[in-house]
């Protein structure tokens, strides 16, 4: 299982979808200008990132020059061609985007999934917190 890591960046390129193979497999790559703490603006910093399947729709909300934090794994893989030297291929997998403007752990996420300060649209199985206030806070340790 590989690390789940975050980057903050200003969008220099959106590439578009591409489709592999016949099972439908797809992918979009972006590339982002490191910016944040402990960047310097004189060496900027280049990161390409990539969102595979039903991720790549991610970027569909966003445009050049905007200032994103990027969620992504870190992955790798061992390549040889017969009779040619191993390569080895790394790639930064995002699979959350927001906007910088919503901060690291903002409110804004576009992950497709669960939003930990959304709404009612999350249940955990069947349970509703209750709202009357009638509720015993006095824990039992």
């Amino acid at each position: 299982m590989s690390k789940s890591f975050e980057v903050q960046g200003v969008i220099h390129s959106i590439g578009e979808t591409q489709s592999f193979g016949q099972n439908g497999f797809t992918k979009r790559e972006f590339v982002i200008k490191l910016s944040g703490e402990g960047e310097n603006p004189a060496y900027p910093n280049y990161v390409a990132l990539e969102l595979l399947k039903d991720k790549c729709s991610l970027m569909d909300q966003y445009q050049l020059g905007q200032e994103i934090v990027a969620h992504f794994n870190l992955s790798g893989r061992l390549w040889a061609a017969q009779g040619k030297p191993e390569k080895c291929f790394t790639s930064l997998q995002a699979w959350r985007i927001e906007s910088a403007d919503a901060g690291f752990g903002g409110s804004a996420p576009t992950d497709g999934g669960f939003t930990p300060s959304g709404g009612n649209d999350f249940n955990m199985g069947g349970f509703t917190p209750s709202t009357s206030g009638n509720f015993d806070d006095d824990v039992p340790f």
